[in-house]
């Protein structure tokens, strides 16, 4: 037994030339374990050996695991990179039109309960304007977006988008002080068919068979609607559908303004028209309605009953929602198609009437539900008959 134990000694001696010798693992720790085995210098006890056995395999895998760690943070393909950037873009839009719905909501809601109490349409739109125009300069001031350098041609061309997205304002809210939100909206529904009227006639596109097809529900169902509303007035029935026009022609106007080489993005050109659109109600308000706000007139309303704080805090809140709605609109556009927007903006329509019904506890006949909801799946089907063919036929 030394013999064969002197002989595994020479074999690990640092004098003794390597030769290939092997061992089971389990009899060179049986043997070494052995009480009466001789002392040998040069053999290396196997408790010593295992250790730095178990240190190297402690080494290896603490990088093992390192080299896991920055495997597991990186994707693993370049199709999931893409599907995780999707995700999380879609996730952006969602919230997006969340947002754009709410602030949609709680305009309507503030704004009636503001032109209820204080029946001034025009002084109301104008303060709107006011709070926007307020937004627009921060937005520049903060450089949250770049600000525009509009030449006088780019003037000329925006002026009339102001005139007409200022008179689309004013009429709208002429509507929703004489009757319900809800069917204001409804009436809001027919700007499909004003769109095709306009672009048929401005843009020389010819309509599709589908397209012109869809508009029978849109119209048929606002006029179902219109004669069973129990709000219903000529003023605020006209006006909304004036509103339309005026919306419509503006956003005509805007297809012919976004040809240009130098033409401004989408939020530019929303402020710049917010602002000229402030700028050309101030003295509009003070002729028609200035004689009618004063301080005996808010004295008298207090009088009366009316909380005037209250009333500039939902005034303010109403102008702060009707700039921040279209602001996000706006935003929306530039990810989307206008398409897609029409068809999110169909579903905002759906949104707001039936939050004004349910907070203003309208009174809605069956009827009048009926024609509401086929004029608004008549625009969802508008919706999808342009897509189906986006790019119209001229004349």
């Amino acid at each position: 037994m030394q013999s064969a134990v002197l002989a595994l000694a020479m074999c690990f001696s640092p004098n003794t030339p390597a030769r290939a010798t092997s061992f089971p693992l389990p009899l060179i720790s049986c043997r070494l374990r052995s009480p009466n085995l001789p002392h040998f210098p040069h053999i290396v006890p196997f408790r010593s050996f295992s250790s730095s056995i178990a240190v190297s395999c402690s080494g290896f895998s603490s990088r093992l695991q390192k080299f896991t760690r920055t495997a597991a943070s990186l994707p693993e393909s370049a199709g999931e990179a893409e599907e995780s950037a999707d995700f999380v873009n879609n996730l952006r839009l969602g919230s997006m039109f969340g947002v754009w719905y709410l602030l949609n909501i709680y305009y309507n809601i503030f704004n009636k309960q503001v032109l209820k109490a204080f029946p001034f349409p025009t002084t109301v739109t104008a303060f709107q304007f006011a709070c926007g125009t307020v937004m627009v300069s921060l937005m520049w001031a903060l450089n949250f977006h770049p600000r525009p350098n509009v030449n006088r041609s780019q003037f000329a061309a925006i002026l009339p988008l102001a005139v007409a997205h200022t008179m689309g304002n004013i009429l709208t809210n002429v509507s929703l002080g004489k009757v319900a939100v809800s069917f204001t909206h409804t009436i809001k529904a027919m700007e499909p068919f004003f769109t095709v009227l306009l672009s048929a006639f401005f843009l020389a596109e010819r309509p599709t068979f589908w397209v012109v097809l869809s508009l029978i529900p849109v119209v048929g169902g606002v006029a179902l609607a219109s004669f069973t509303e129990a709000s219903f007035n000529w003023i605020g029935f006209s006006s909304a559908m004036a509103s339309n026009l005026t919306n419509q022609s503006r956003n005509i106007f805007s297809k012919k303004l976004m040809v240009h080489k130098e033409a401004l993005d989408n939020i530019n050109l929303f402020s710049v028209i917010t602002i000229i659109s402030f700028t050309l109600l101030v003295p509009s308000a003070l002729l028609l309605e200035g004689t009618k706000f004063s301080p005996s007139y808010l004295q008298l309303a207090a009088n009366q009953g009316l909380n005037v704080s209250e009333l500039c805090i939902r005034l303010l809140l109403s102008g702060i929602c009707f700039h921040s709605y279209q602001q996000v609109s706006y935003s929306i556009l530039q990810e989307i198609s206008p398409v897609t927007h029409a068809v999110g903006n169909s579903l905002k329509r759906v949104v707001v009437i039936v939050s004004s019904v349910i907070f203003f506890q309208t009174a809605v006949s069956h009827l009048n539900a009926l024609g509401t909801g086929i004029a608004l799946v008549g625009v969802f089907l508008y919706s999808r008959a342009k897509r189906m063919n986006s790019k119209p036929k001229t004349l």
